[in-house]
């Protein structure tokens, strides 16, 4: 792991997971549907696995409807799970929005002293609004999380090459050190090496600014993806990020998906272009992650080799150990 401020390097990866292990469901942000949710625990049964429901997954907020119910409730689901020993992995049942408003109410300093005490911390698994929570578990624990489908989504319940991808990542990892789809194609060419970190743009831009933010990706691989925001809303998005200085000797980038966001040839891409393309680093547009049919597992503070011409992300190793 690299020295000093965590999330700025190398983290530490998770163990991977054995058939029989316990899989703790946490509901962050938004409300979760309960047979979406039911459907999503089958799969992971089919695995062999032993998932687990926190006492407030399904909880409705009294007064907003986006919130799965209090912040302290959520913030203490994802404590309780994560000190329990007899859980090996977390997983969030969606995004949404509300990991903002609990991300600071968690017990970082309690789940420190569990991930000390384990000797390896454990497999923290989820997209979209989870991305303030990946940040936090780089740069508050110095811990590698993966980017990869919720229990509780069409793509994790519905397509096969989803499910595979975080199968074949939390059980046999080293099976999956390349990631990417045949959509993969150059936005920018070139090959680059870095760390990956990333996630939703949204986020990304919303971190900025707060008191534990990560305050550069320099030197990084951003895997970075969207849902729901147009193209003047992502332009505006991208141009933060830019003028911060946030992306300021960044690596590389991998671009996944952008569902509901606009015609992608003629809004979105032509934007991603203007925004990215005068960084000068590689870039690769539709991995094959996100909030898309079909959505790879990322693997975010672990050392890979981005390659744009080629379309892939290639880990140096595996995301478990």
């Amino acid at each position: 792991m690299t020295r000093g401020l965590p999330g700025l390097g190398e983290l530490s990866r998770p163990a991977r997971l054995r058939p029989g292990a316990r899989v703790a469901i946490v509901s962050p942000s938004g409300p979760v549907p309960a047979e979406r949710l039911d459907a999503g625990l089958d799969v992971l049964r089919g695995w062999g696995l032993d998932p687990v429901v926190l006492p407030h997954v399904l909880d409705r907020h009294p007064e907003f409807g986006h919130l799965a119910g209090d912040d302290a409730d959520r913030a203490r689901d994802l404590t309780e799970a994560w000190c329990d020993p007899a859980v090996a992995a977390v997983m969030c049942a969606r995004g949404g929005y509300g990991a903002q408003r609990m991300v600071d109410l968690v017990d970082w300093a309690a789940m420190r002293e569990a991930t000390a005490a384990y000797g390896r911390p454990k497999p923290f698994i989820g997209y979209s609004d989870i991305t303030a929570l990946h940040e936090a578990f780089a740069t508050r624990m110095g811990v590698a999380t993966l980017h990869g489908p919720m229990t509780a989504t069409v793509a994790f319940v519905k397509d096969g090459p989803t499910q595979d991808s975080l199968r074949a990542t939390l059980f046999e990892p080293e099976s999956v050190r390349v990631l990417g789809l045949p959509t993969a194609r150059t936005l920018v060419p070139g090959r680059a090496a870095g760390v990956t970190l990333g996630g939703c743009v949204s986020l990304l831009a919303a971190e900025l600014g707060t008191p534990h933010a990560r305050p550069s990706a320099r030197g990084g691989l951003l895997a970075v993806e969207d849902t729901g925001e147009e193209a003047y809303r992502l332009d505006r998005l991208l141009t933060q990020l830019l003028r911060s200085g946030w992306l300021d000797g960044i690596a590389g980038i991998a671009l996944g998906s952008w569902a509901g966001c606009g015609p992608y040839e003629s809004e979105i891409r032509p934007v991603l272009l203007d925004r990215l393309g005068a960084l000068g680093v590689p870039v690769v547009e539709e991995l094959g992650f996100g909030h898309a049919a079909t959505a790879l597992t990322v693997p975010l503070g672990v050392p890979a080799v981005l390659d744009a011409d080629a379309g892939t992300l290639t880990l140096d190793a595996p995301a478990l150990v």
